[in-house]
């Protein structure tokens, strides 16, 4: 295949079927319809001569050849983005003030990298960064654009989802060599477990793979992942972490990879009264291409 031949504009749906598990719900994204979506997946493994995706019954699933291309074809759609916003800024200036949202771990660790970058590519925007778990404030307008694990349900609201946050349970590689290592889930029982306060998560976790337990048998217990992320590295004993958090941390070491832990989904929120609104729409197009980075792809 020659460069000049490669077209180019294919590389758009093949990143929506990535991050949204289907033709259906990428080519709703997108605005576009299914089959097109479809013809334009099929053109672009032809062109590159590789299968990236399996159809299965419950949508596509990516090859390793797809995951391998998804950052270089993330940091293309980026770079294209780019030139979009720097042909329209020859037209004015985009400038103002955007507010985004995000949960303690979200905007400590995945944000601060994405909004270094808007800087530098959208130097005119200023942005206020509210660390926050709370739906509402988008309602209220306390904030233009948020970043949440829960599809908004609010018609006011639109959402994008944009990736998914996977969860492991890791211990400090201090505290395994001092109690040993779990091999089975039946024998996190038997260690030190950091897990929730109010929340019921975990509990429920353990009742579905057939364990009754209760908050009592966490010894530490706290519904904050940066004050669990603060415990773990302290050899505190065993938790639930997002492997985001984790893998920023290499004293951490992952405790039974294998346990089927739900990845929490990641969406971008905004209100759709302001969503066409060309300061927000300039950081919401950025942080929908760069959060899915720093997800880990």
């Amino acid at each position: 295949m020659h460069t000049q031949d490669f077209n180019w504009s294919l590389i758009r749906s093949f990143l929506a079927a990535l991050d949204h598990g289907s033709l259906m719900a990428a080519a709703r994204a997108l605005g576009m319809h299914q089959p097109t979506v479809g013809r334009h997946v099929d053109e672009l493994e032809a062109q590159l001569g590789v299968t990236l995706f399996e159809r299965t019954g419950r949508g596509l699933l990516p090859t390793a050849e797809a995951l391998r291309l998804a950052e270089p074809a993330r940091a293309m759609a980026d770079h294209a983005d780019r030139l979009a916003r720097q042909a329209r800024g020859a037209q004015g200036v985009v400038r103002g003030t955007v507010r985004v949202s995000a949960s303690q771990p979200v905007a400590c660790v995945l944000l601060p990298a994405a909004l270094a970058r808007l800087r530098l590519a959208q130097p005119d925007i200023q942005v206020e960064l509210v660390v926050s778990n709370a739906v509402s404030n988008l309602l209220q307008r306390e904030a233009d654009i948020a970043v949440r694990m829960l599809r908004p349900e609010q018609s006011s609201l639109v959402g994008r989802r944009i990736g998914q946050a996977s969860i492991g349970a890791y211990a400090h590689r201090d505290y395994l060599q001092r109690r040993g290592t779990p091999r089975q889930l039946a024998d996190l029982l038997q260690h030190e477990l950091i897990g929730n306060d109010r929340q019921t998560d975990i509990v429920r976790g353990f009742a579905a793979a057939g364990f009754q337990i209760t908050r009592e048998h966490f010894g530490l217990r706290t519904d904050d992942l940066m004050a669990c992320e603060a415990l773990l590295r302290a050899g505190a004993g065993i938790g639930f972490l997002t492997r985001y958090q984790a893998r920023r941390c290499p004293e951490l070491v992952p405790v039974l990879p294998a346990l089927p832990i739900p990845p929490l989904p990641v969406w971008l929120v905004v209100h759709r009264e302001i969503r066409s609104s060309p300061r927000i729409r300039a950081v919401w197009d950025h942080l929908a291409q760069a959060l899915p980075i720093e997800l880990g792809g």
